[in-house]
């Protein structure tokens, strides 16, 4: 049998034909009408004019930060429930990330905590510099609580919605929840370019701004003049031309994520112990990935090595920052609830490249394990 991935890429001959049309086009270097055209597709799907294809997820972030004035000394509140390109992009700057933990309605940034967070920053002379908002396994955070305390002090708020291109958050979409949002393209993403990002922003002229940054801030003059830092971070042509491919697919790739995790949920509704990620009324997931909680670690452990033993992927929760070693000594407000889900949280398969036999596979394997 054929190994079952977590989250494998989902493409055919629709993504080669666009790739070999921007081949045939001559279009190799960093830049090129497909570059173009990507960016103003995204901007359609999101309702920003703004739209920078990147090189990553990760440089949309770092770039974000440091158009929102984010420099060394700087705190930069962000959730710890997420993946270490939330804060690794926050120290690129020479800020400090302070972690704030999760809710139960939605496994995202907790509004009472970040209260908790900036009157306690407060108290000691301190304002951050920016709020970092994830955007976690396909779900919105609840953007309006955390907006309400961000706007009244002027805190930037950078939406991290590297995980949720598609989703909606009362009716608005994933990345233009705060001032600046940033998707992300990897390879197990809910659609990818191999590698890649996108910045979105509702100002051409911050878009205008972060291009200029992303091309090594180089000045328009015939010879290569810089009078500032920049950096190598735009999206290739060829990559580009992909993600339109892709893009195009994508409401496809939502409905069957979120079909497979109705399979999930109907499979094993009656195993004592398992609940699924929730999700809000407030939140329209995309269906990224189907995450389980189970009874304990024991349980959470058994399931897993189970189903690595038939050649089936899955993987834990996101380990919180705050207890990551590459965090030690950094500023938390945390409840408890981050780590509880990492240590009882499991992801399961979720590709829309999967086939219902395998989805049946994965659930023969898992009541198998939990018998």
């Amino acid at each position: 049998m054929s190994r079952i991935w977590l989250s494998q890429p989902d493409v055919g001959p629709f993504e080669r034909e666009a790739l070999l049309r921007a081949f045939d086009s001559g279009w190799i270097a960093p830049t090129g009408p497909e570059v173009d055209a990507f960016e103003r597709d995204v901007a359609m799907v999101t309702g920003w004019e703004g739209a920078v294809a990147l090189s990553s997820g990760t440089a949309g972030l770092h770039l974000a930060l440091l158009t929102m004035g984010v420099g060394p000394g700087d705190l930069v509140l962000t959730s710890t429930f997420t993946f270490v390109a939330t804060a690794n992009a926050i120290r690129y700057c020479g800020a400090e990330p302070v972690f704030i933990d999760s809710d139960l309605d939605s496994w995202n940034m907790s509004p009472k905590l970040l209260e908790t967070a900036i009157a306690d920053l407060a108290r000691n002379g301190r304002r951050p510099a920016a709020v970092v908002m994830v955007d976690l396994y396909g779900q919105c955070a609840d953007a309006d609580a955390i907006a309400d305390l961000c706007r009244p002090l002027n805190i930037p708020v950078i939406e991290d919605a590297a995980e949720a291109l598609g989703a909606t958050y009362r009716g608005r979409a994933a990345g233009t929840l705060g001032d600046i949002g940033v998707f992300s393209f990897n390879g197990n993403k809910i659609m990818t370019t191999s590698g890649g990002g996108m910045l979105v922003t509702p100002s051409n002229d911050v878009a205008q701004h972060i291009r200029f940054l992303s091309t090594q801030a180089r000045e328009p003059a015939v010879h290569y003049e810089h009078t500032q830092v920049g950096f190598n971070y735009r999206m290739s042509n060829l990559l580009a031309a992909m993600g339109r491919a892709q893009l195009q697919r994508l409401p496809s790739f939502i409905s069957r994520r979120q079909e497979i995790n109705l399979l999930y949920r109907e499979a094993l509704c009656d195993v004592e112990g398992i609940s699924f990620m929730p999700h809000p009324e407030w939140s329209q997931w995309n269906g990224w990935l189907s995450c389980v909680v189970f009874a304990d670690q024991t349980q959470r452990d058994a399931v897993m090595n189970f189903l690595a033993s038939d050649d089936i992927e899955s993987r834990p929760l996101w380990k919180p920052m705050h207890v990551q070693p590459v965090n030690a000594g950094a500023s938390s407000f945390v409840d408890g609830t981050s780590e509880d889900l990492f240590e009882r949280g499991l992801c399961l398969p979720s590709s829309s490249a999967l086939t219902d036999n395998d989805v049946d596979r994965v659930i023969d394997r898992m009541r198998v394990a939990l018998r």
